[in-house]
């Protein structure tokens, strides 16, 4: 009897475990697409994650984005769900964009939050790149330059990095983009920025352009390198960079690496990192940016991808997802995914 009544509290204690197992990895994991509080998939494309105090703050393009006039956001705190907070970025009455209001990010530098993003210069026929400022996170972001610079073609999908020196130097990536004998290019520069943001010390120079065969599927049409992010870890500097057409289902992302923020920039051999896999339901996962887990010990990479894998093409339908990266032993950025089944995000 006493043993029956052992094994009986012994399986009791098993199932309450499992039960409190099943309810902590429902509490902690996800599957793409990354959805609101309202279990709906988040509509942006080109999204950036920042994170200050405990708290993830996500923008990115509008679905609406060649005619909305500004940005909006959601935060999370743990990378998992996520609440819409409304807007973070409107233009004023007096501000040249026309629309066409791409790719926010959002740099915390000096005490303030520095926003970048690109829209259309409509008597110039160009997308020229602004600079916005705030005090906190959740903005409201004011306009700062409008534009920040005009080198005379369209500059797009701005990228503040700033070093790990002893200056805490800052530098901008961003694409250049435009349309030349019947194809469409972007091409990455960077750039060192004076110590105030206000605008570059030296000229831009090339860092990438379409130059491998997976960048080429389409090479008579669209030769495209855009949406740069750096990371540094030790010495080495990891730069993702999307290629290809955001339309199309030949989207992907690739990695280069530099011993300086200015090059030269080395992209992997074995590039993409990921792109379209179409019996997995995935389509031109692109344009990301990089957060650390709520732990502080594992890093993710959140990106946009066809929220129809299968839909027409263009299509300018997007989602945001996250998946998991790291640097494996040899020094070399990986991924894990992409995935469409449920993913652990470490608290």
């Amino acid at each position: 009897m006493k043993k029956y009544l052992l094994l009986i509290n012994a399986l009791a204690c098993a199932f309450l475990y499992s039960v409190s197992g099943k309810d902590i990895a429902k509490t902690n994991t996800y599957t793409n697409p990354v959805k609101t509080s309202d279990g709906k998939p988040i509509l942006l494309a080109d999204p950036f994650v920042y994170e200050h105090k405990g708290t993830y703050y996500m923008t990115g393009t509008t679905a609406n984005g060649f005619d909305y006039e500004g940005f909006d956001y959601y935060t999370s705190k743990d990378l998992i769900t996520w609440d819409f907070k409304g807007a973070l970025f409107r233009k004023t009455k007096q501000h040249f964009g026309a629309g066409a209001f791409w790719a926010p990010e959002v740099k915390f530098y000096k005490g303030k939050f520095y926003m970048t993003y690109s829209c259309l210069d409509a008597q110039k026929g160009i997308l020229l790149s602004c600079l916005a400022v705030s005090d906190t996170p959740n903005g409201p972001f004011q306009e700062l330059y409008s534009p920040w610079f005009d080198l005379g073609y369209s500059a797009i999908d701005c990228h503040i990095f700033v070093d790990n020196d002893k200056n805490q130097t800052p530098y901008l990536y961003f694409s250049k983009n435009g349309n030349q004998d019947g194809y469409t290019y972007g091409e990455i520069y960077g750039v060192k920025l004076k110590p105030d943001l206000s605008g570059f010390e030296g000229e831009p120079q090339l860092i990438s352009q379409a130059s491998q065969s997976w960048e080429k599927v389409r090479y008579n049409v669209n030769r495209c390198n855009e949406g740069p992010f750096v990371i540094k870890k030790k010495n080495t500097y990891y730069m993702t960079y999307s290629a290809n057409d955001t339309g199309y289902s030949n989207y992907g992302v690739g990695v280069s690496t530099a011993s300086h923020p200015l090059g030269a920039w080395t992209k992997y051999e074995d590039n993409p990192l990921f792109t379209t896999d179409l019996d997995n339901e995935i389509s031109s996962p692109g344009h990301n940016s990089i957060v650390m887990s709520p732990n502080g010990k594992e890093m993710f990479i959140i990106y946009h991808r066809h929220a129809d894998a299968h839909g027409d093409r263009p299509s300018f339908d997007r989602v945001v997802c996250i998946d998991r990266i790291y640097i494996d032993k040899k020094g070399k950025l990986k991924i894990i995914g992409p995935t469409n089944t449920p993913q652990r995000i470490p608290r």
